[in-house]
């Protein structure tokens, strides 16, 4: 009796670190307070965060991107997510206020307090500014409704289980840059730009077996996670580009050799071209000033 006492013990002990441990977070209440969201700033935030190329109904051109229907199919090795409709309508984010849209770009979690998959990836988003969220939120009003339900994730066990997500948040979600030293405001605003709004690590960086960024591997390339073919790395080691060809690259998705951009990247080409001449200075400066060995 004395054993299972003790098993009864540890079990309820187990059981509450577990939910303690993978309690969905939420901003401080006054994170937001007197933050006033700027479209016309917004519009920037949301070109820069690629925010039509997931949640833009599949093969949508130019103004069509702009109807965030969602039905984008991510493919990974835990199964496959489709990006939700976040468009201002009762299927998207109609009723959502910018401390709903805060929580979920900082921390991942859901008005309702439920863990969203990090295929939303908020691991690179929680470094964003609470103005740039409030401009994101007054642009994203402005943006055409749509009606279309959500469709569920194509999961299996045990990756159904969502408030295990935050143990993975735990292990992976780091406060800290990447590029620790930015000493002057272009590579201050470029590591912004990558490392936070256009998340451009989440697939140029490779991941370990929990689904991580390996951050020791910093943008030297990562395995499709759809299993076809290998997304480049953008690392000075891995691409000698000069920054003036990465601002060129940027704006027309055309490569120093003369090819075009391909795949997914097409879509981010896209929305690049809608950043100023500056911002995409920015991303080449930063590009350029990572360590040579990454």
């Amino acid at each position: 009796m004395t054993f299972l006492r003790y098993l009864i013990i540890l079990t309820l002990f187990g059981g509450v670190l577990f939910w303690f441990l993978t309690r969905p977070q939420h901003a401080d209440a006054d994170l937001f307070a007197g933050v006033s969201g700027d479209a016309g700033r917004g519009e920037t935030i949301f070109w820069a965060g690629g925010c039509a190329s997931c949640h833009a109904a599949p093969k949508a051109k130019d103004e069509a991107r702009l109807v965030l229907a969602g039905g984008y199919r991510m493919i990974s090795p835990f199964g496959t997510f489709i990006a939700p409709n976040i468009s201002p309508s009762e299927q998207g984010l109609a009723g959502w206020t910018v401390q709903d849209l805060g929580n979920a770009l900082l921390y991942g979690t859901s008005p309702d307090g439920t863990h969203y998959y990090p295929a939303f990836p908020y691991g690179s988003y929680q470094h964003m500014t609470p103005q740039d969220i409030a401009d994101l939120k007054a642009f994203l009003d402005t943006l055409p409704p749509s009606d279309m339900a959500d469709k569920p994730h194509e999961l299996g066990f045990p990756f159904t289980i969502r408030r295990g997500i935050g143990l993975w948040k735990h292990l992976n979600m780091s406060s800290g840059w990447v590029l620790k030293e930015a000493g002057i405001p272009a590579l201050e605003r470029g590591r912004y730009l990558v490392e936070a709004v256009g998340h451009c690590g989440e697939c140029h960086t490779p991941r370990d077996w929990t689904g991580g960024l390996d951050r020791s591997q910093w943008m030297q390339g990562a395995p499709n996670p759809s299993g076809k073919g290998r997304i480049p790395g953008i690392s000075p080691a891995k691409m000698d580009w000069s920054a003036t060809d990465i601002v060129y690259y940027l704006e027309t998705g055309l490569t120093p050799d003369y090819d075009s951009a391909g795949g997914q990247m097409v879509s981010v080409i896209a929305n690049m071209g809608h950043l100023s001449k500056d911002d995409r200075s920015a991303i080449a400066a930063y590009l350029k000033a990572l360590p040579e060995n990454r």
